[in-house]
């Protein structure tokens, strides 16, 4: 069943997986920094709460932004769950990324994988297509060499990758929703059954 409560001893009680979505929203012409002081308070007792009453080996995902900072803020207040076990999303600029890689490429979404996404949640993310792998007519090949266009690859996919959340919320004056939830729900599938050959990206606590 599901259990609507506010308290988070309530909520975290006994519990493997934690998705920690409920943080100050960003909202047109905010940067992340100025969401940080809001969520200092909401993280230091999401994570005083983890300590007290979750499963020692609970597995945490951070979505609410600045999603690394909140992590660590997160941790940091429960020293009994290895560092490790707090993780930050980037899934869902991996998922853009390979999105804008299939579109470029005429390709389902599921034929482009192994698309890595380095720094924070933010615009100064580094999406990286080198290790990028998309299979064209059953046929796997390296991304780089088929899309065959370098500068591309340098300046318009990592711009709008870096730039997409900004663009969401400008479209829909709010920040991702759907596609965030997808995220999560990837992230944390992946974490527990594996991925296979697949890269996962996501920021880990260390």
């Amino acid at each position: 069943g599901v259990l609507p409560t506010a308290n988070p001893e309530e909520a975290f009680k006994d519990v493997a997986a934690a998705f920690l979505v409920g943080a100050m929203p960003r909202k047109e012409g905010m940067e992340r920094k100025d969401l940080l002081a809001a969520n200092i308070r909401i993280f230091k007792e999401q994570g005083m709460a983890l300590d007290k009453v979750a499963r020692k080996d609970v597995k945490v995902l951070v979505v609410g932004n600045p999603a690394n900072t909140n992590a660590i803020i997160c941790s940091k207040y429960a020293p009994s769950i290895p560092k490790e076990n707090f993780t930050a999303m980037t899934r869902l600029d991996q998922n853009r990324a390979q999105s804008q890689i299939a579109a470029k490429l005429g390709v389902p979404v599921k034929d482009v994988k192994n698309i890595v996404i380095w720094g924070n949640h933010s615009s100064t993310q580094f999406p990286d297509p080198s290790n990028g792998v998309v299979t064209i007519g059953g046929v796997q090949k390296p991304v780089p060499a088929a899309i065959n266009d370098e500068e591309y690859l340098k300046t318009t996919f990592v711009s709008t990758v870096q730039k997409r959340g900004a663009a969401v919320i400008a479209a829909r004056k709010m920040s991702s929703a759907l596609s965030a939830a997808k995220a999560a729900s990837d992230h944390m599938k992946d974490w527990f059954l594996g991925s296979g050959d697949r890269w996962v990206s996501m920021g880990v606590v260390s």
